[in-house]
């Protein structure tokens, strides 16, 4: 498994995380043969949040299986999340909150469900747009001299909420979790339609990709293989036909399946991008692992955009 630099931190990571979002909805024999899955394949590096699961249910299945496994702390790279409101009942979203109580409240609960003193990565996991960047800053201070968090994030941030905090805090926001995949490009889709009149050239992003990558922060892309409006992955969809044969050829040409082309494809990119995992499935996992063994060409990486229904000017 390739290793990046995320942020050029020094936090050395897989190039390819497993996100845990799903692990609650699995047995604990089903959750050790998950982690242990990734480990083998080279992906120690595990990503989280609060809201995963009825009341942090995923942290807690993780934080309890990684006991009963024996697996060392120190061999193991954790991010979590914070910042969504959840109702009383564990379900529902009711708002985002980034006071300085709740971050550190939320972090506390992670750690514990985790059974872990420390994560190496938090990240904000959703902008809140009544944030007190100072305030921001405050629960940053608090929570990495304490020893419980080492570097900081954003997830689904533009350039300007970055900015924003960035103004406010000497800590560097070292990634930026975002949607990316080959039926969701609109980081890349509006930097070929620059000065032309239709759609893709619209940016909805305030051009977050260019910006992380001035900057030196990390992408990492989730939901890799989810055609969003759908739900469904779109691996195997009668409805991207080219693509899917696009994608077959590939695979076929470097003995690897169609999963490990469409993350390939991501990690493609220049940008060093790290692709977020979401599967439970541990065969499909051992897949997706392989796209670190291969890289796709210029040629083969236009072809694949185009396949999935993407034009080009």
């Amino acid at each position: 498994m390739k290793k990046i630099d995320l942020g050029k931190s020094g936090l050395i990571a897989p190039e390819i995380a497993l996100g845990c979002m799903r692990l609650a909805a699995v047995s604990a024999t089903e959750a050790a043969e998950v982690i242990r899955t990734s480990l083998d394949a080279g992906i120690n590096f595990f990503d989280h949040a609060d809201i995963y699961g009825v009341h942090g249910a995923s942290e807690i299945l993780f934080g309890s299986t990684v006991k009963e496994l024996g697996i060392k702390r120190e061999d193991l790279l954790l991010q979590t999340k914070c910042g969504i409101e959840k109702n009383p009942n564990g379900r529902g979203v009711i708002g985002y909150n980034f006071e300085k109580d709740y971050i550190i409240r939320c972090v506390e609960g992670s750690l514990k469900r985790l059974q872990t003193d420390y994560v190496d990565l938090l990240s904000l996991h959703r902008p809140d747009t009544l944030v007190e960047p100072d305030e921001v800053a405050a629960a940053l201070d608090i929570l990495f001299s304490s020893g419980k968090v080492r570097q900081f994030a954003v997830s689904n941030f533009n350039p300007m909420q970055m900015a924003l905090l960035q103004k406010s805090t000497a800590f560097k926001l070292i990634a930026n979790q975002l949607q990316f995949s080959l039926v969701h490009t609109g980081m890349i889709d509006h930097g070929f339609n620059v000065n032309v009149a239709n759609d893709p050239a619209c940016c909805r992003d305030g051009r977050i990709l260019e910006y992380c990558r001035l900057h030196d922060v990390t992408v990492q892309a989730w939901s890799p293989f989810i055609n969003t409006p759908t739900g469904k992955a779109f691996i195997d969809d009668p409805d991207f036909p080219e693509l899917n044969a696009k994608m077959a050829e590939i695979a076929e040409k470097n003995s690897v399946t169609k999963d490990a082309v469409a993350a390939a494809w991501i990690l493609r990119h220049p940008a060093k991008i790290q692709v977020i995992v979401g599967s439970m499935n541990p065969q499909r996992i051992k897949n997706i692992a392989k796209a670190s063994d291969f890289t796709i060409t210029h040629q083969e990486w236009y072809a694949l955009y185009l396949s999935a229904g993407n034009k080009i000017p």
